[in-house]
C-alpha cells in the first residue's frame, strides 16, 4: 500500500480496514485463535469455534481434509472394538491418507506400517505401556537427583523402599 504524504492524501486514500468475517474477526485473527479448536474433536467444540473452524475450513480445504483425517484416526482407536475390526478400520484410513497425499501424514503412515503389530495389539486389552514409561521417568529423576549412582546395590534398595 503506498504511504500518504499529505493530510489532504490521507483523507482521499481514507482508513484502512482490514476484512471482517461473518463472526466480526479478521482471517489472521481466526488462525491464531483456532490453533487449539484443530487439536479438539468437533464434538467438544463450543458455538463460537464452531463458528470459526467453519470460516477457517472454508477459507483452508485442506485443512478441513487433515483434521477429518485425524479425527477419523481418534475415532478408530476411542471405538471399542476387536483386532480384526481394528485392522479393517486403520487399512481404510490409511488408503484415505494415501490418497491425500500431504507430506506430514506420510510420515505417520511410516510409523504404522513399521509399528503394525504393536498397534494391533492394543485393541486386544486396550493396555498401552505407558504406566512403564512413567515408572522409567520417576527412576531417571530420582538418579538425576543423587547424581549418578555409585553403588547400585543400595540404589535399587532406595528404589524398593520409595515405589514399591
Amino acid at each position: 500500500k503506498k504511504e500518504a504524504k499529505s493530510k489532504a492524501e490521507r483523507e482521499r486514500i481514507g482508513k484502512w480496514e482490514p476484512e471482517r468475517m461473518e463472526n466480526g474477526e479478521t482471517l489472521p485473527q481466526i488462525v491464531s485463535r483456532s490453533k487449539h479448536i484443530i487439536l479438539k474433536h468437533w464434538s467438544k467444540w463450543n458455538e463460537q469455534q464452531k463458528t470459526r473452524a467453519a470460516i477457517l475450513f472454508d477459507k483452508f480445504p485442506k485443512l478441513l481434509e487433515g483434521y477429518s483425517l485425524s479425527m477419523k484416526l481418534t475415532d478408530i482407536f476411542n471405538k471399542k472394538s476387536g483386532p480384526d475390526e481394528a485392522r479393517l478400520n486403520l487399512a481404510r484410513w490409511y488408503n484415505e491418507v494415501e490418497k491425500f497425499d500431504y507430506m506430514e501424514f506420510n510420515k505417520v503412515l511410516d510409523t504404522f506400517s513399521n509399528h503394525s503389530t504393536t498397534i494391533i495389539n492394543y485393541f486386544e486389552e486396550r493396555l498401552t505401556n505407558a504406566s512403564a514409561e512413567s515408572f522409567n521417568a520417576k527412576i531417571k529423576a530420582f538418579r538425576s537427583q543423587l547424581r549418578g549412582v555409585a553403588d547400585l546395590k543400595f540404589f535399587m534398595f532406595r528404589l524398593a523402599r520409595l515405589y514399591a
